[in-house]
């Protein structure tokens, strides 16, 4: 490289760094206080119940060659059906005792409980990551925009992984919504950092409760992690109960399995239906993230009528088949006498009265 060349090069790559630095250091968030009151607490990280198994080293590199080997179908093999946004929201008198959720991709879920609208880890950005050029990329479209969602009466986030907690998607809802943000301790700190009024973020520790909407809504254990950069376990992860007059529903969260489930059913449940984590699981990390035959045991651990998947199909991030999730879900539900319903993405479903299963990915696997 000539003398001259050289401090162009250099000049080059230093802009490039510094885009790449503006690009994903914001979407890092905030730094999260430390919490010594918490029982989840101790020697400076947040940590579970049931600590986590970590497998050697050599055995995630095996999960990683397999996800670049091809061997499984890891996208859909054409269009992902979808159902559009309804020209104008249903009323809420109209929906005062009812228990419906719409599914938007991995783990968004739009829950309609007793009159009372919850929107539960709304990710609407194209990539899972804090870049927006590299990283797990949507295998399908979003069927709503966030400007087609109705005003919610609290926006739910279960931890702050890039999948669930999304810079992006928490700014335009502050713009957009009026909610409250309910949030594990810890994860205010990067709601905070991307503008969002500390009064309108309500933080809680697994067990507290808060009431809104005429809902009853608690934060339970889980069984994960969390993290942003190369910090761990700064910020805490939670299951969540939300409980109305008429009806019941748990959303499990990303978690791996373990025995607070038969803890929340006895404490919380039965619960008429409940939205299960059961996606990018993988033998290297078995504590992380549950399999579908341990999403169907969790779903009758706590009490579950109907069980509704949710963290699968959107974006690519477990070593095993696109529908393999779904496919072995239904396997395991129709075996243990569990009520499956699988929407589509952007599908309203009626959990109070709750259709037979429709297979619509298969022609996609």
């Amino acid at each position: 490289m000539s003398k001259f060349a050289r401090p162009v090069v250099t000049a080059l790559a230093a802009g490039a760094a510094l885009a790449a630095a503006a690009d994903v250091l914001p979407s890092l968030g905030g730094r999260p206080a430390r919490y010594p009151s918490s029982p989840q607490f101790r020697d400076g990280r947040f940590r579970n119940a049931t600590a986590l198994n970590w497998v050697p080293p050599g055995s995630v590199s095996e999960a990683a060659k397999d996800m670049l080997s091809g061997r499984r179908r890891r996208r859909p093999n054409g269009p992902v059906p979808s159902c559009p946004p309804p020209s104008r929201p249903e009323p809420r008198a109209a929906q005062a005792d009812g228990l419906r959720v719409t599914w938007f991709g991995h783990a968004s879920t739009l829950v309609e409980l007793d009159g009372a609208r919850l929107l539960v880890d709304p990710m609407w950005s194209d990539r899972a990551s804090p870049s927006r050029v590299v990283g797990p990329r949507r295998l399908f479209a979003l069927p709503h925009g966030l400007g087609d969602l109705p005003q919610v009466d609290a926006i739910i986030l279960s931890h702050d992984h890039y999948d669930h907690l999304d810079r992006d998607t928490v700014r335009e809802l502050a713009r957009r919504q009026n909610a409250p943000f309910l949030v594990p301790l810890g994860v205010s700190a990067h709601l905070r950092r991307w503008g969002v009024p500390a009064e309108r973020i309500i933080e809680l520790d697994w067990h507290d409760a808060t009431h809104i909407a005429g809902l009853r809504i608690v934060a339970t254990p889980g069984r994960h992690f969390s993290g942003r950069a190369f910090v761990r376990n700064n910020t805490l992860w939670a299951s969540w109960v939300l409980t109305g007059a008429s009806h019941r529903l748990f959303y499990s969260g990303d978690t791996g399995y373990f025995d607070g489930f038969a803890r929340i059913g006895t404490e919380y449940g039965p619960f008429d239906a409940t939205l299960m984590q059961l996606g990018a699981y993988a033998p290297s990390w078995p504590d992380v993230h549950m399999t579908p035959e341990d999403a169907v045991a969790a779903h009758l651990d706590v009490g579950g009528g109907t069980l509704v998947p949710v963290h699968w199909g959107t974006f690519d991030l477990g070593p095993h088949g696109w529908s393999d999730p779904v496919d072995r879900a239904r396997k395991e539900a129709a075996a243990r006498g569990v009520h499956l319903v699988v929407p589509k993405p952007g599908e309203r479903v009626d959990l109070a009265d709750p259709p037979e299963l429709d297979p619509w990915w298969e022609p996609l696997a």
